[in-house]
């Protein structure tokens, strides 16, 4: 069998815990941040671990991680 490709945008946006866990940016960071209120900003900072039913999506992107 020919090798498997890993999809690009996947391997920019998620990594992987030395669990195995995936890690990623949290959502609505981009722009309109004054909307937001300022526990949002403040909650969204840095990285958060995906949900096992989000990871299951992201690992049929990324075969051999």
């Amino acid at each position: 069998m020919p090798k498997l490709k890993t999809k690009s945008a996947a391997k920019k946006r998620f990594s992987f815990t030395a669990s195995g866990k995936i890690t990623s940016q949290p959502a609505f960071r981009r722009h309109l941040m004054k909307n937001r209120s300022q526990k949002m900003k403040r909650q969204t900072r840095g990285t958060m671990v995906l949900s096992q039913s989000d990871a299951k999506n992201v690992i049929k992107y990324m075969p051999y991680k």
